[in-house]
């Protein structure tokens, strides 16, 4: 039977990638939104994962804090 191991890496192998910039990997992780284990103070992130994720957005999302859209605001 094949075992599927996910792929981990450091902060800094998926931003070398080019997907997100470093800065905003840390933020993710900070904010506790990427599925990542720590050895010590070191990230690894699923990539596998990550990839997932990403995917899954479609810019849907509202903006918080009560801004509306010009087309909602019931004019």
């Amino acid at each position: 039977m094949k075992e599927n191991k996910p792929t981990m890496l450091t902060v800094r192998e998926i931003a070398k990638k080019g997907i997100l910039p470093e800065h905003a990997i840390r933020l993710l992780l900070k904010d506790g939104k990427l599925p990542a284990i720590y050895v010590g103070k070191k990230a690894f992130i699923n990539y596998d994962k990550l990839l997932e994720l990403l995917s899954q957005l479609d810019g849907s999302e509202r903006p918080k804090g009560g801004e509306q859209d010009a087309d909602t605001n019931g004019m």
